[in-house]
C-alpha cells in the first residue's frame, strides 16, 4: 500500500466533566453475524417511532482510522492551508442551486435576534468528481472517496434494511431508492463550529443551530466529544446525545418520515453552547448525509391515514424538496407557530409541507 499523504494531526477537546441529562439511546452492533444483525429489527423500529436516534457501533473504521478522518475535515477550515479567498471560489450556491456542494461560509444562516451562525461547512458529493475541490483537500481524495462508499454500502445500507423490515416491506425497499452511482446529493460533510461572542450567546439564548429536522433520510454522524447536540423528546423536553468513542450517531429525516407514511419520526435536533469546560473548544464534525436518489417519489409506503404530509399524487421527488429545504433554510422569514403551544416554535411552508424550527 503506498504511503498516505500526511495532514496535520487534529487534536479534540476532552470530553466534558459535567453532568448533563442524558437521552437514554439505543445501541445497534454492525458487527453482528447477518442473522444476529437482522435480529436488531425490532429495537430500530422503536428507536425510529419513539426518538428517531439511535448508536451504532463497530463501523468499518478503527479509532486510528477516524483520527486521520477528523484531521482531514479539518483541512478545508485551517486558514494556512485554504486561505479565505480560496474558500470563495469554492463557495456553493444553495439558495441559488439548492445544492449543498462546496462551501458554506460562517454567518450564511440566521439563527435569532439578528445573530448569525458561527459555522463553516465543506461539503462533498458521494461522486468527488462532480467538481473541483481545493487544492490543499485534493491529495485526500481517494480516501474520503472511499470513506463515501463505505459508509454507503457498510453502513447506511445495512441500516435501511433494518428499517425497511421493521415496516414489513421487503429488505431491500429502501436500499434500492440509495444508489452509490445514481443521480443524487448524498454527501460527505465536514462541519466546524467556532466559539461565538458572549452578546452573541446571550441574545440567542445559547443556541447555535435553531431546533430541525434533516431533509434526506438518514443523517450519519461520527461522535466527537464537544457536547452541543441535543434531540427533543417526545416528552417535549431537550435532551443531551453522548459522547460514545468510536460510534456512529443515526438519525431519521424528512425523507423517511414521508416514505415510512410517519411510522418513523424525523428527528428534532439542535446544537447549543457546549458546557463551561469545553466552551472555549472548536467543535469538529464528519457525517455522511444520506438522500434517496433524486428521482424517487416522496409516498409513503406504508399507509397511515392520521399522518399525510402531502396530498396523494402531489408527494415531491427527492431532488424537489432537497432543492427547496436547501435553498431556503436559514434565509427565509419564518412565522410563529399557531398550534404547536409553544411560543418558541417558528414555521414555513416547503413544497406544500408544513416545516418547523423550534428557538
Amino acid at each position: 500500500m503506498p504511503d498516505l499523504p500526511a495532514v496535520p494531526l487534529w487534536v479534540p477537546a476532552k470530553p466534558t466533566s459535567e453532568e448533563l441529562k442524558y437521552a437514554d439511546l439505543p445501541i445497534i452492533d454492525l458487527s453482528l453475524p447477518p442473522k444476529e444483525f437482522l435480529g436488531q429489527v425490532e429495537k430500530v423500529k422503536t428507536a425510529m417511532e419513539t426518538h428517531g436516534f439511535l448508536f451504532c457501533i463497530n463501523h468499518p473504521y478503527s479509532v486510528e482510522e477516524m483520527t486521520r478522518m477528523f484531521s482531514i475535515a479539518n483541512v478545508p477550515f485551517t486558514e494556512s492551508l485554504v486561505p479565505f479567498e480560496e474558500k470563495k471560489k469554492y463557495e456553493g450556491t444553495m439558495k441559488v442551486s439548492g445544492s449543498y456542494q462546496g462551501y458554506k461560509l460562517r454567518e450564511y444562516w440566521h439563527i435569532d435576534k439578528g445573530v448569525r451562525d458561527q459555522v463553516e461547512i465543506y461539503n462533498l458529493n458521494r461522486d468527488i468528481s462532480k467538481r473541483e475541490h481545493p487544492t490543499a483537500l485534493r491529495p485526500f481524495l481517494p480516501e474520503i472517496q472511499d470513506f463515501a462508499r463505505n459508509n454507503h454500502v457498510k453502513i447506511l445500507h445495512p441500516i435501511l434494511r433494518l428499517l425497511a423490515l421493521g415496516l414489513d416491506l421487503p429488505e431491500n425497499t429502501f436500499v434500492e431508492m440509495h444508489g452509490f452511482d445514481s443521480v443524487g446529493e448524498t454527501y460527505v460533510r465536514f462541519m466546524k463550529y467556532f466559539p461565538r461572542t458572549e452578546d452573541d450567546e446571550v441574545k440567542s439564548g445559547g443556541v447555535w443551530l435553531k431546533g430541525h429536522t434533516d431533509f434526506g433520510t438518514i443523517t450519519i454522524l461520527y461522535s466527537q466529544p464537544v457536547s452541543a447536540l441535543q434531540i427533543l423528546g417526545i416528552d417535549g423536553k431537550w435532551r443531551w446525545v453522548k459522547h460514545l468513542e468510536n460510534a456512529l450517531v443515526i438519525n431519521a429525516g424528512d425523507a423517511m418520515e414521508f416514505l415510512s407514511g410517519g411510522m418513523y419520526r424525523a428527528t428534532i435536533h439542535r446544537v447549543v453552547q457546549p458546557p463551561i469546560d469545553q466552551r472555549t473548544a472548536e467543535r469538529l464534525g464528519v457525517y455522511y448525509f444520506c438522500l434517496t436518489d433524486d428521482d424517487v417519489k416522496l409516498a409513503p409506503l406504508v399507509q397511515n391515514p392520521r399522518d399525510r404530509r402531502f396530498e396523494s399524487g402531489k408527494e415531491p421527488t427527492m431532488e424537489t424538496w432537497r432543492k427547496e429545504r436547501t435553498s431556503r433554510y436559514g434565509q427565509t422569514e419564518l412565522k410563529k407557530s399557531t398550534d404547536t403551544g409553544r411560543e418558541t416554535v417558528e414555521e414555513e411552508v416547503v413544497g406544500g409541507a408544513v416545516v418547523r424550527h423550534y428557538n
